[in-house]
């Protein structure tokens, strides 16, 4: 996902629309599929096992899936064309790298602390994945 982001950052939006318009849609689609499968299945099993102040966590990523869903919905209303289009992916690139940072350094080490399978999840996130036709190349 991150390596999409950076490839957008390289290209010309004028000479190189078509492939931007690809880039950005693949990744919109990736990501739209990827907070799906975390509010369905990771942010509750972490709200069930954390304790209260950890569940705060779990809140913020939900506030922070809403913002890359309502950047996402403004993508799927421009085209390459739109001068506000590779700011507005660069934008959401940065808030998807602001989410990961946080799930890997505070969610996810609470959720190993509140035994939460975390393999059980991840094979679960995996089938949904390739259910949608997304299997290990999007990860």
């Amino acid at each position: 996902m991150q390596k999409m982001f950076k490839q957008a950052e390289k290209l010309d939006a004028q000479e190189d629309s078509e492939e931007l318009q690809q880039l950005v849609e693949t990744a919109c689609e990736e990501l739209t599929l990827h907070a799906d499968i975390e509010e369905d299945l990771f942010y509750p099993a972490v709200e069930e096992a954390a304790n209260e102040k950890d569940q705060d966590l779990v809140q913020e990523a939900r506030v922070e899936h809403k913002s890359a869903r309502q950047l996402i919905a403004e993508l799927e209303q421009m085209g390459p064309d739109d001068e506000m289009y590779q700011a507005t992916f660069k934008v959401l690139g940065e808030y998807v790298n602001h989410h990961i940072e946080e799930e890997e350094k505070q969610m996810f080490p609470k959720a190993k602390k509140a035994k939460i399978d975390l393999d059980e999840i991840g094979q679960a996130i995996l089938q949904r994945k390739e259910a949608a036709g997304k299997g290990q190349e999007s990860q």
